[in-house]
């Protein structure tokens, strides 16, 4: 039985990308016979301002090492925000600078950022048009909808719940989604983006959201779990978390 270690690098404020990632992992334990051990790394922040985000970002590279000393298999950088708020294709730019890290360290390891994976998530799925829910404040939500039309996406319609404090963020009750989606005008979206962020939860209302829409419907921290298991090199699949993860990618 192969066990991988899953390394995550994780803001300081942050509850839900420990609960989420492990979940849909564990879910695919029941159905596949790869087994995991999960590690994290924190950096500070508090508030999700774009002066905190930056100030945090610059810490992930002191994470990168910390979780190479303990030879995680893969590592998924958790803040979607952070790296959007850094200008437009910058998760590239990240995943090169946290691997170099790695690869210094003389362990060199896969790296995911959850920006880059639900850009990576949408194309797999084939989306077009989407709408995105997000609690960020209106300034900072316009800025992942302008990033990911620049990754060559239409964002039809967006809800920001302009939540600033992070850890409000985490106590929002995903079963809310079932009526926020209701604000969305979905009219030609071809896929939901249920959360735009890894902090806010919306695991638990996936796949009833998909059942009610009708459209497929995907999660920042759904796609970053795609991504990893993509990166390990096993079968991108799990008894939760959508379409994506339903065994056809």
């Amino acid at each position: 039985m192969k066990k991988f270690r899953i390394g995550q690098i994780v803001p300081s404020s942050n509850v839900t990308m420990e609960t989420e990632i492990p979940a849909i992992f564990r879910a695919r334990e029941t159905i596949l016979p790869e087994r995991f051990t999960f590690h994290s790394s924190r950096m500070r922040m508090k508030k999700v301002t774009k002066e905190e985000l930056e100030a945090m970002d610059a810490m992930s590279l002191k994470c990168a090492q910390e979780l190479s000393d303990a030879h995680v298999d893969v590592m998924g950088y958790a803040c979607l925000v952070a790296i959007m708020s850094m200008g437009k294709g910058y998760h590239c730019v990240s995943e090169v600078n946290l691997h170099q890290e790695t690869v210094a360290n003389d362990f060199p390891t896969p790296i995911v950022t959850s920006a880059g994976a639900l850009i990576n998530g949408l194309k797999v799925l084939g989306a077009k048009k989407i709408a995105v829910i997000t609690p960020y404040m209106k300034p900072l939500t316009q800025m992942v909808v302008d990033y990911i039309e620049d990754q060559g996406f239409e964002v039809v319609d967006f809800v920001a719940l302009e939540i600033s404090h992070n850890l409000e963020v985490a106590a929002q009750d995903p079963m809310n989604l079932l009526e926020i989606y209701k604000k969305l005008n979905l009219e030609g979206v071809d896929t939901l983006v249920a959360s735009a962020c890894v902090q806010m939860p919306s695991l638990e209302a996936i796949d009833l959201l998909e059942k009610t829409t009708g459209l497929p419907v995907t999660s920042a921290a759904v796609c970053t779990t795609y991504e990893m298991m993509k990166k390990l090199g096993i079968e991108a699949k799990s008894a939760i978390g959508g379409t994506l993860l339903n065994g056809k990618y």
